[in-house]
C-alpha cells in the first residue's frame, strides 16, 4: 500500500513539474513569455521594444505554445488567463512586425484596414481570428467581468500598463483586483478635478461593461481619490480624457 501510494505521488509531481520549467494551472508553458516580460516590460509597463526584437524569435516560440493549445480543454479562470495572455502577446508580436518604423499602433495598417482586424491570431487550428475578435467576440462575453480591460493592452501610453508577469489561473483574480486598482489609482486615468469626474475613455467607450461607472471607480480607489469622489456624491459630472495613442516604449 505504502509503495503504491509513493509511486502515485512521483507520478503526480513529473505530471506537474517539468525540468525548471514554471507551469500555469493551465498546462500552457509561461516559462518563455515570463522571462520575456521580466527584462523587457518595465514597472510602469512600459515596453523595450528594441531589446524584445533582437528576442523576437523567443516570443515566436511561445506563440507556438499559445498557437498549440486548446483553451476548451482548460478550467474557467485558465481559459480567462489564457485568453489574455493571447491578446497581449500577440500584440507584442504586432508591434515588432513593424518596428521601429512606427510610433503607435494606429500607424500599422492603412486606410481600409486597421491594426484590430488584421487577423493573425489562430489557436487550435481555428480559422484565424484578430485582436477585436478576441477582446469582444471572446474575452468580454464569454467571461463578464469588466476588469478584463484593465488587463488588456493595446501598445499605448492610455492604455492600462502591461503587466510584466503572464496572467496565471491560479492567481487570476489577486491579479486583475490589482491591474483595476492600479489603473483607476493613477491621476492618468482617474482624477477629480472642480467637481467633475475625469476619466479615462475606457470607461466611455465600454461603459455597458461597467454599469455605474461612478460606483465602479469608487470600489477600487484608496486614498485621496476615494476621499474626492465621496465629496462628489452618487452622481457625478463625467468627463472623458483625451488617449495618447502613442507608442508604449521606453
Amino acid at each position: 500500500m505504502r509503495k503504491g501510494l509513493i509511486i502515485v505521488a512521483l507520478a503526480l509531481l513529473a505530471w506537474g513539474t517539468g525540468a525548471g520549467t514554471i507551469w500555469a494551472d493551465d498546462g500552457v508553458d509561461s516559462d518563455i513569455y515570463k522571462g520575456l516580460l521580466a527584462a523587457y516590460v518595465g514597472s510602469g509597463g512600459e515596453v523595450d521594444y528594441q531589446g524584445l526584437k533582437l528576442r523576437e524569435a523567443e516570443l515566436d516560440a511561445y506563440l507556438d505554445v499559445l498557437r498549440a493549445t486548446d483553451p476548451q480543454t482548460l478550467s474557467h479562470n485558465a481559459r480567462f488567463a489564457f485568453w489574455i495572455n493571447v491578446y497581449n502577446a500577440f500584440t507584442l508580436k504586432l508591434i515588432l512586425t513593424d518596428y521601429p518604423g512606427i510610433s503607435s499602433i494606429n500607424d500599422i495598417g492603412g486606410f481600409l484596414s486597421s491594426p484590430w482586424k488584421r487577423r493573425f491570431i489562430t489557436i487550435a487550428g481555428q480559422e484565424p481570428l484578430h485582436l477585436d475578435n478576441v477582446e469582444k467576440d471572446i474575452l468580454i462575453p464569454e467571461f463578464k467581468d469588466p476588469r478584463v480591460h484593465f488587463a488588456i493592452n493595446c501598445a499605448s501610453k492610455s492604455c492600462p500598463p502591461l503587466m510584466p508577469e503572464p496572467f496565471d489561473g491560479l492567481r487570476l483574480e489577486a491579479q486583475l483586483n490589482e491591474r483595476a486598482a492600479l489603473f483607476i489609482n493613477d491621476g492618468r486615468n482617474v482624477t477629480v478635478r472642480d467637481g467633475e469626474l475625469l476619466l479615462s475613455r475606457i470607461f466611455k467607450w465600454y461603459g455597458d461593461d461597467f454599469g455605474d461607472v461612478a460606483g465602479y471607480v469608487a470600489r477600487y480607489a484608496t486614498g485621496a481619490l476615494a476621499e474626492d469622489l465621496r465629496s462628489l456624491g452618487a452622481k457625478p459630472r463625467i468627463l472623458f480624457l483625451e488617449y495618447d495613442w502613442s507608442l508604449n516604449g521606453t
